[in-house]
């Protein structure tokens, strides 16, 4: 049992971007999927359509950065501020691009949008 508590704490220590790259490879090494399980409600026969624009409503997001732009540097602080990565994990990600928070509430992940495009970033919500 001592080594699971010493994983654990290894885990706790790691970066964002350590961790991402941690469950990719166990996705990979035993062939399952991270991501969550979306339950499908059948839609009752009468008043479906009702139901169908209450279950497009989501309430989390992924922030998902497209383009840096020419102020790199205040995008990198951005990143930093709302990630809590160091500065060379928040370079690298800058630098990748692709999914910066994922399962972001509505509120929350709007700001990020707005800061991140505020500092000069091209970022959409998914």
């Amino acid at each position: 049992m001592a080594d699971v508590k010493k994983f654990i704490e290894e885990v706790k220590s790691m970066t964002v971007l350590e961790l991402n790259e941690l469950v990719k490879a166990l996705e990979e090494e035993f062939g399952v999927s991270a991501a969550a399980p979306v339950a499908v409600a059948a839609a009752p026969a009468a008043g479906g359509a009702a139901a169908a624009p209450a279950a497009e409503e989501k309430s989390e997001f992924n922030v998902v950065l497209k383009d840096a732009g020419a102020k790199k540097i205040d995008v990198i602080k951005v990143v930093r501020a709302f990630t809590g990565l160091g500065l060379v994990e928040a370079k690298t990600a800058v630098e990748k691009g692709g999914v910066l928070k994922e399962n972001v509430a509505k509120e929350e992940a709007e700001k990020i949008l707005a800061d991140l495009k505020e500092a000069g970033a091209t970022a959409v919500l998914e």
